[in-house]
């Protein structure tokens, strides 16, 4: 039986992130880290010397233009997911961009437009799709192993050290608690609810004009609701809870990542432990890896849709909260 092709992985942006997606990326059977790049030379040498790429550019165009590279991960800066997703697939990379896929609505159409155009795969870098606890617990919502949802409550709260210089708090950067850890409690309402009937949100604001906290209440018909929280001022718990109609699950702490799972019934309580041994990317690399294989140039877990309907959330939330970028 012939092997698998190997896929030549490219990375674009060599911040916080990219680290753990590479020490995933060099354990995934099939394919391997060719080539990085960054705006400093250094820094991509010594990203491509960690991680033993054969390449490091100073320059994202001199990345896509490398005839080696089958598919590239875009881990810069919010703000730049549009240009630089656009960019590798004009070069016919595929795509795998951080959330959020970008900056707004209008930004998402382009880069599905763009991909389309060019028949090349593009997905939305969502690992908690991917995790086989967040797979377990929409599996037993789907089956309704303890009835339906009736209530929601999911949060995402850290209180990192107070620097305006940093992206975090870079208003032009898409930086705040919105985008950056907002983005999953409104995921996992969208995942086991789909799309709210009504939007609350409010918020509190940094000096700077950088939203710091954002409450976010979703309703749903019968009244069902999503109670969700994101937080730069405080570490939270940091779990997803579904409250069902005969128990309940709960994502522990940190739901987004890889975790353990709760299930309560009247009269049991069992934790299960998904015994994870990596960062947990490894598993949207292996889906990505797949689609590419069998010349997919959509997901069928992270769709176009599914993203569409994510960045609209967070246009909404952004707009009922006063937040401009």
């Amino acid at each position: 039986m012939q092997k698998p092709k190997i896929i030549n992985w490219g990375i674009i942006g060599l911040g916080k992130i990219a680290y753990k997606f590479a020490q995933d990326l060099i354990n995934t059977n099939d394919s391997q880290l060719y080539a990085v790049a960054s705006r400093s030379q250094e820094k991509a040498d010594q990203f491509a010397t960690l991680y033993k790429a054969k390449k490091a550019y100073n320059t994202y165009e001199a990345l896509v233009n490398d005839s080696n590279i089958d598919a590239v991960y875009i881990a810069t800066p919010h703000a730049f997911h549009n240009e630089h997703s656009i960019l590798c697939l004009n070069h016919k990379k595929a795509v795998l961009c951080e959330k959020p896929f970008a900056m707004n609505s209008t930004q998402v159409e382009e880069m599905i437009a763009t991909a389309k155009a060019n028949n090349t795969l593009l997905m939305e870098a969502m690992w908690t799709y991917f995790l086989p606890h967040y797979q377990f617990v929409l599996k037993h919502i789907k089956e309704q192993t303890f009835g339906k949802i009736v209530k929601i409550k999911a949060d995402f709260g850290f209180k990192p050290e107070l620097d305006f210089s940093s992206r975090v708090f870079d208003k032009s950067l898409g930086g705040g608690s919105l985008l950056d850890i907002g983005i999953y409690p409104i995921f996992v309402a969208l995942s086991t609810l789909g799309n709210p009937i009504q939007i609350e949100s409010k918020a509190t604001f940094f000096e700077n004009g950088v939203d710091s906290s954002c409450l976010m209440l979703f309703g749903y018909d019968y009244n069902v609701e999503a109670h969700l929280k994101s937080t730069l001022l405080e570490k939270t718990p940091t779990e997803a809870i579904f409250y069902c109609e005969r128990g309940t699950i709960k994502i522990n702490s940190r739901f987004h990542g890889p975790s353990s799972v709760t299930l309560t019934s009247e009269d049991k309580e069992e934790t299960i432990d998904f015994n994870y041994s990596s960062n947990g990317y490894h598993y949207e690399i292996l889906h990505f890896n797949q689609l590419l294989r069998a010349h997919k140039t959509e997901s069928d877990i992270m769709t176009f849709d599914f993203s569409r309907k994510l960045i609209q959330l967070l246009d909404t939330v952004r707009f009922q909260i006063g937040l401009n970028y």
